[in-house]
């Protein structure tokens, strides 16, 4: 590992004033950063540690009903936390899904938000990548895709964004306020990563010196409680990134769909917002015709970055399944295996049932123990607090 300055900033105007130095990196929990240091990867001459700043380590409540997370939460502690689990159920159902308990416990907010793309080249030192090395070249075109992007890539990068966590965000309408050498701002997270274009080496609207202080969800969020699910394909059960994955909410009105909200992960070097499948959704009624045509307008515009182009209907599937499900209520308690997509369907909320053609298919086996002591979720109108679903995953009850 390169030999670096360390520096154990005690303020926000400080950790802002050290980093803006070129080659300076700020430091949290670092389990992403270390591992891209010893790798060569990331190479900084000066480490700006920020784990100590007041104030970054709180969960606030505005006074407008929006929820405030700081920079320095821990993943754990906020998948736990009981009134983020009812009031954004998605967002704690992703966090339980990633990585492992050690790795939630060190993680935080904004290192989640800032990790950087898992694509094998981008590791690999001996490949030509121009996130790594601009104007390098990718070594993934024609390498193997199997995990790449098929949504918003580019002939000078395909790589994804790795994050659970940020999906339900973007769906949510999530925004990152930001310190910085000119002040303070808010950035919509949607807006807050970078498709890669001809510039796959910036992958955020941050510039030099840019501290991320919090994420922040409006209060309008908190309208999808009862019908809200991230659901995520991975290649194993447990400690895996995402080959696909989607965050959706409905915020019911009847027996029909007032407002939409769907995002999906891995499949772009961002979390991909599907404005197109939301708007198809507003005033329908919640039936496998209607989600099914919703897939489609999410992806309609998603082409293969190599040998990769089951990913396009891998992601129409789950984005079913997950609208599926979001229907049908948000569960009493996360999942024994949070985001599974392997949990037999619900009964649906309006006497229809879920077709058969709508199952997905992955190479992970659909099985998995069920473990006790799971984090409480809200419970959708109408809905009885002993309610079963029969075989051998049913959700567990209050």
């Amino acid at each position: 590992m390169k030999a670096f300055d360390y520096i154990r900033a005690t303020s926000v105007a400080e950790a802002v004033a050290a980093a803006a130095r070129p080659g300076a990196a700020y430091l949290a929990a670092g389990t992403n950063l270390v591992d891209l240091m010893k790798g060569g990867i990331s190479r900084p001459d000066t480490l700006v540690d920020v784990t100590r700043l007041p104030g970054l380590d709180r969960i606030e409540r505005g006074a407008d009903g929006s929820t405030r997370i700081g920079a320095l939460v821990r993943n754990a502690a906020l998948a736990h936390d009981a009134t983020i689990a009812r009031r954004y159920p998605a967002l704690a159902e992703a966090l339980l899904s990633g990585a492992s308990g050690q790795l939630r416990n060190a993680a935080t907010t904004a290192g989640n938000v800032l990790q950087r793309t898992r694509c094998q080249y981008f590791y690999d030192t001996a490949s030509a990548c121009n996130k790594r090395d601009p104007g390098a070249g990718c070594a993934a075109l024609g390498g193997v895709t199997r995990s790449h992007a098929v949504l918003g890539w580019s002939d000078h990068c395909i790589a994804t964004h790795p994050s659970d966590f940020c999906v339900p965000l973007a769906a949510l309408d999530a925004t990152v306020e930001i310190a910085g050498p000119g002040g303070a701002r808010s950035v919509p997270l949607e807006a807050f990563h970078r498709l890669p274009g001809d510039h796959p080496e910036r992958e955020t609207v941050l510039e030099a010196g840019d501290l991320v202080v919090a994420v922040t969800l409006p209060p309008e969020a908190e309208a999808f409680a009862g019908h809200s699910r991230y659901l995520k394909v991975r290649e194993r059960t447990s400690y895996a990134f995402a080959v696909v994955s989607a965050a959706v909410g409905l915020a019911m009105d009847g027996d029909r769909i007032g407002q939409a909200r769907i995002a999906l992960g891995s499949v772009a070097l961002k979390p991909w917002r599907a404005r197109a499948a939301e708007d198809l959704l507003a005033g329908a009624a919640p039936t496998p015709e209607t989600f099914a045509k919703a897939a489609e307008a999410a992806l309609a515009d998603a082409r293969p970055s190599g040998d990769n182009a089951y990913k396009i209907e891998l992601a129409r599937r789950i984005v079913v399944r997950a609208l599926t499900l979001a229907a049908a209520g948000t569960p009493d308690r996360v999942p024994a295996l949070p985001a599974s997509p392997f949990a037999p369907h619900p009964p649906h909320p309006f006497g229809r049932s879920p077709r058969p053609c709508l199952s997905v298919s992955a190479t992970a086996p659909p099985s998995a123990s069920r473990s006790p002591g799971a984090t409480a979720m809200p419970r959708s109108p109408g809905r009885p607090a002993t309610a079963r679903i029969s075989g051998p995953r049913a959700w567990p009850t209050r």
